[in-house]
């Protein structure tokens, strides 16, 4: 059930990310010239941190496998990485909100970007505070097959979350 749940509140999201592409499409094919002169973004650098979100992923695949084979130690470990490399993105998220040249009250192009990334950054600090309730039901005393479900629906949530960035930074940062 726990999955089931998990994955029905999951497409809802993916329905308002989607507004959000709509949105931002919609804006782009409205605009003379998109993004707008003055506009520069940090691609490499958001290419390096979105190389550490994808690998977050496989990290949190890890710690699930860890968790079904009984292995506490390894889950435990591999969540921290999942937690280290997730803060490491939001980290630089944050850094960029603050050193970009335009605001969300420049131009539409501004708006759309702040609440498109910003968003995203509120589902990571969700997903990573989510990475401290996966730590304490695999640390919890007793078996470990009733904790399985919780951080699988969490590691659902995490793929999710890197699957929407792929997207975002693809649109964002690529197709311009």
């Amino acid at each position: 059930m726990l999955a089931v749940g998990t994955v029905v509140w999951l497409a809802s999201e993916l329905m308002f990310f989607g507004g959000l592409f709509a949105a931002y499409f919609t804006l782009k094919a409205e605009a003379r010239q998109w993004p707008p002169p003055g506009v520069e973004l940090e691609t490499l650098l958001s290419a390096l941190f979105t190389v550490f979100l994808i690998a977050s992923s496989g990290t949190m695949v890890l710690a699930v496998r860890s968790l079904e084979r009984g292995n506490r130690r390894a889950t435990v470990s591999w969540i921290l990485v999942t937690f280290g490399l997730g803060g490491l993105f939001l980290a630089n998220q944050i850094r960029e909100f603050y050193t970009l040249d335009f605001r969300v009250s420049s131009n539409s192009y501004g708006s759309i970007y702040y609440l498109m990334t910003g968003f995203h950054a509120l589902h990571v600090a969700a997903g990573l505070l989510l990475m401290l309730v996966a730590l304490a039901i695999a640390t919890g005393p007793g078996p470990v097959a009733r904790r399985g479900p919780v951080v699988d629906s969490i590691g659902y949530y995490w793929h999710f979350v890197d699957v929407v960035w792929i997207g975002l930074f693809t649109t964002i940062f690529i197709i311009r």
